[in-house]
């Protein structure tokens, strides 16, 4: 018997996933625990209708990801810091500084986990930082650090 899965079920598949199953244990253990439903027209055209839906708002994340990395090439992100004598800043200039500049000055949203700094910024000057937009989508943000006068 074919039976769609409605949950992982150890030893047999995924959830949703079609399998062939002997009818026993279709009938006395995956119908009454709900684990399991009939793979009839229905079910199947249920369950093609979830990974088409799955596979569309994986296209749809993946072009705003694309969008994203267009604008961010664009723009530049300023910090102005205040220094000490031997030109190094008070602090430093983290991926959450970054984030949250985006956010204000070019209402672009990024998580400041994406953001990959090699390590914090603590001088003045330009700099480049690699975000991680999606799966295989990446941009770049030009940041530079300038004095406070």
């Amino acid at each position: 018997m074919k039976v769609i899965l409605c949950a992982d079920v150890k030893g047999q598949g995924k959830k949703d996933q079609v399998i062939e199953v002997s009818d026993g244990y279709a009938r006395n253990f995956l119908f009454p625990k709900k684990l399991a439903i009939p793979a009839d027209a229905k079910g199947l055209n249920e369950v093609k209708n979830k990974e088409a839906s799955k596979q569309h708002k994986i296209d749809v994340e993946r072009q705003n990801a694309i969008e994203t990395a267009k604008k961010l090439e664009s723009v530049k992100v300023v910090f102005e810091y205040a220094a000490g004598p031997d030109k190094k800043l008070y602090g430093s200039v983290t991926a959450k500084d970054i984030a949250d500049e985006l956010q204000k000055k070019h209402n672009i949203t990024i998580d400041k986990r994406k953001i990959n700094l090699a390590s914090p910024i603590k001088s003045f000057g330009s700099f480049a930082a690699e975000v991680k937009l999606f799966s295989d989508v990446s941009g770049k943000i030009n940041i530079e650090v300038t004095s406070k006068q």
